[in-house]
């Protein structure tokens, strides 16, 4: 039987409490506990960045980290930026630009990519390129996604 222990933290801008085992991964918190399911799994192994959520603003591989890590943190999931601008326009040039194929990769690929534009307002084709490359895809070919950052970013001057 797992030990178990209780967290609290800052979720999507609520306060949470949650019990959970203590070798549980944030994704497995997330996903399993929570029941959000926008936060995607695929690798486990932090390799491709379907589960990249926000924890105090930075990007982080859920499936690496320990749930009871969160303990005092702030997270943002995909969820949480259903009425972030900058996520919108992501997500709009995304459909707009045929970036969206099976739609695996997009939650972790629109956090990455709203981390990366909120540091770097004005990238090049280069600079979205890098700071994009720890999200997979399969199905793109990543050109597609590479033009509907480089439109978020036109959209938001």
């Amino acid at each position: 039987m797992s030990h178990k222990r209780e967290i609290e933290f800052v979720l999507n801008g609520v306060v949470t409490r949650a019990r959970v085992p203590v070798e549980a991964s944030t994704l497995a918190l997330l996903r399993d506990v929570i029941g959000l399911t926008g936060t995607k799994y695929a690798c486990g192994e932090g390799e491709c960045g379907a589960c990249t959520v926000d924890v105090d603003g930075a990007s982080v591989c859920a499936c690496l980290m320990f749930a009871v890590d969160c303990e005092g943190r702030t997270l943002t999931t995909i969820e949480g930026v259903a009425r972030d601008p900058l996520a919108a326009r992501i997500e709009r040039a995304f459909v707009e630009f045929g970036a969206v194929q099976c739609g695996f990769c997009t939650p972790g690929m629109v956090m990455q990519a709203r981390r990366f534009l909120e540091s770097h307002p004005n990238p090049t084709r280069d600079e979205i390129k890098r700071g994009i490359e720890g999200n997979l895809c399969r199905c793109t070919g990543y050109v597609k996604i590479v033009d509907a950052i480089e439109a978020a970013c036109r959209d938001a001057r």
